[in-house]
């Protein structure tokens, strides 16, 4: 069925994902979080709502933590750090958020597919999420199936959002580790009013 390939295609991707992981990265990544006062994430459409996933985790550790474009954001200052999500790293809110977190001095960490866009040229640091190949912007049939390419069963921008949701809360349970919490810490920060 379709369904198991296009499932083996997005565990493959966050399988060669979790393979090539830098420890440098990771620690990179923990340590500007930590030292942020306050860390503002941003991803528009399902990047928006993988952004969103991952600020509820972090404020579960205690992290200081903000939703771009939510009525009660405020500004953001130079010890504070920006987390987009961006398969393309072009996305131009996205890109304007960084340049107006740029001015303010604060660090940008730039999540996205394309470790040479406007996005990851802003960044103080790059985590590269593989998702749609270019094969699949090549329209000739003949071509992809002489390279040995098929286009992708995930469609649009399944591979990155899926593949940056599980790598967003992998890098949480790191973060716990680093941070010497646990879950019964994280369950005094949840959710009782629901």
């Amino acid at each position: 069925m379709i369904i198991n390939d296009a499932i083996s295609e997005i565990i493959g991707n966050i399988e060669d994902l979790s393979q090539g992981l830098e420890e440098e990265t990771i620690n990179k990544m923990m340590d500007m979080i930590m030292a942020s006062d306050n860390v503002f994430v941003l991803g528009l459409g399902r990047s928006g709502l993988v952004a969103k996933a991952f600020a509820m985790r972090l404020m579960h550790l205690g992290v200081g933590v903000y939703v771009v474009g939510e009525t009660i954001t405020p500004a953001i200052y130079e010890n504070d750090c920006l987390l987009a999500i961006s398969g393309s790293g072009e996305t131009s809110s996205v890109i304007s958020t960084a340049k107006i977190t740029e001015k303010r001095g604060a660090k940008i960490i730039a999540v996205t597919s394309y470790t040479d866009s406007s996005l990851a040229e802003m960044a103080d640091l790059v985590v590269e999420v593989k998702g749609r190949t270019k094969i699949d912007s090549e329209q000739d049939y003949d071509i992809r199936q002489m390279n040995g390419k098929h286009q992708s069963l995930a469609p649009l921008g399944t591979l990155f959002e899926v593949t940056s949701l599980i790598f967003l809360d992998g890098f949480i349970a790191q973060l716990m580790a680093k941070m010497k919490k646990t879950e019964d810490d994280m369950k005094l920060k949840h959710n009782v009013l629901e």
